[in-house]
């Protein structure tokens, strides 16, 4: 009961403040005209005041008589003659206000709403916080308040952190993570992600460093392997970064989810890509963006000039795949990652723009679009427009 009276208070306190402008507009312009009139009339009575003391001469009494007559005059005559009516359309609006508001919010709340659940504080919730991850970090948060020295807590705080784009903050909870439980190769890659996340996809100096340390403790982790040799081609190092992709192939298995994004780049720094067909089994060789078993085939007897120019056909006909038929997360992926290999921003930003088109960044696929933008350093600003 009492929650439906603190509705009501705030409906009629709403309803007063809407009205209130309409209410008083057709007043406060008849205010201002009577007020005006008033202080002509007593500029005339204080005109015969001056007069009568001897303070101006009967021609300039005359002259400030006829200014401010004339003035007077031009203000009653806009004075209406007789008290004007309510516009209609305020009426209309108040009844709007009053009846038509008010009974649209409750319907809307009683359809989408749970009246009949009872009130739950935050600290309740905070008790049983389910699938909602709001809930889960404030918990985490205010236990790790009191008690900054739980290693465990920044540990499972900090991939929860990255995963809702809290870059900055999941970087210390790893740095704490590491500091408190020691280095691992799934924190020291977690650190590293962060770096390269708020320099917006470069491979920095630090995390770099971060990685190498990874790889004294899991010298075949293929993540830390994989962020290196993109080191080397963020660098200008084609050389290079091919050879430690197609190491990094090498130890791979036929099936590693990861091994179609590392033939991808071995192609784009001018090798063939590893396998007789780089797409991992059980994937749709159909798919955009997979290269066939001729295009790998054609690529091992090709010159690097060559090579290069059948990759960027592959990436032009993959564009054109995505534009009939846009509902395909992976072929945007590999489109926007292939342009930004390129070192074509522009179409990387657009093909950005009309991916998120068909994967909203409210979703789960349009924020792994965005965080795989600035992992390359497109800009993202008007690609959610």
């Amino acid at each position: 009961m009492l929650f439906w009276i603190l509705v009501a208070a705030l409906t009629a306190a709403l309803a007063v403040i809407l009205l209130y402008p309409l209410l008083r507009g057709a007043k406060a312009a008849d205010n201002i005209r009577a007020g005006e009139a008033a202080v002509y009339r007593d500029q005339l009575r204080e005109l015969d005041r001056d007069l009568d003391g001897g303070l101006i001469t009967p021609e300039e009494a005359d002259y400030a008589r006829a200014e401010i007559g004339r003035r007077l005059i031009a203000v009653s005559a806009d004075e209406p003659a007789e008290t004007p009516k309510p516009a209609r359309h305020h009426r209309f609006t108040e009844a709007f206000v009053l009846l038509v508001l008010p009974v649209l919010g409750l319907c809307l709340y009683l359809t989408t709403g749970r009246p009949d659940l009872p009130s739950q504080p935050l600290e309740a919730r905070l008790e049983n916080p389910g699938n909602d991850v709001a809930v889960l970090i404030t918990k985490a948060e205010r236990h790790l308040a009191e008690k900054p020295d739980d290693g465990k807590g920044w540990d499972v705080l900090a991939p929860i952190y990255f995963r809702t784009m809290r870059v900055s903050d999941a970087q210390v909870a790893y740095r704490n993570a590491i500091r408190l439980l020691g280095p691992s190769p799934v924190r020291l890659d977690g650190l590293a992600e962060t770096l390269m996340a708020v320099s917006d996809g470069v491979v920095t100096e630090e995390a770099r460093q971060v990685l190498e340390q990874s790889l004294t403790l899991q010298p075949d982790n293929p993540r830390a392997r994989f962020y290196i040799a993109l080191s080397m081609e963020q660098a200008g190092r084609p050389d290079e970064a091919r050879q430690a992709f197609e190491a990094l192939a090498k130890q791979s298995p036929s099936d590693a989810p990861w091994l179609p994004l590392v033939n991808q780049h071995i192609a784009m720094n001018g090798g063939a890509p590893a396998g007789a067909n780089p797409v991992a089994p059980g994937a749709n060789p159909a798919t955009p963006g997979n290269p066939t078993q001729q295009d790998v085939a054609a690529a091992e007897n090709m010159s690097a000039g060559d090579r290069q120019q059948m990759i960027r056909g592959m990436v032009e006909s993959l564009d054109a795949k995505l534009s009939e038929d846009p509902n395909n997360f992976e072929g945007w992926v590999r489109l926007v990652r292939s342009y930004a290999v390129l070192n074509d921003k522009d179409r990387a930003a657009g093909a950005l723009k009309r991916g998120l088109a068909a994967f909203p960044p409210a979703g789960e696929e349009g924020r792994q679009l965005l965080a795989l933008a600035r992992e390359l350093g497109i800009a993202t600003e008007g690609a959610t427009q």
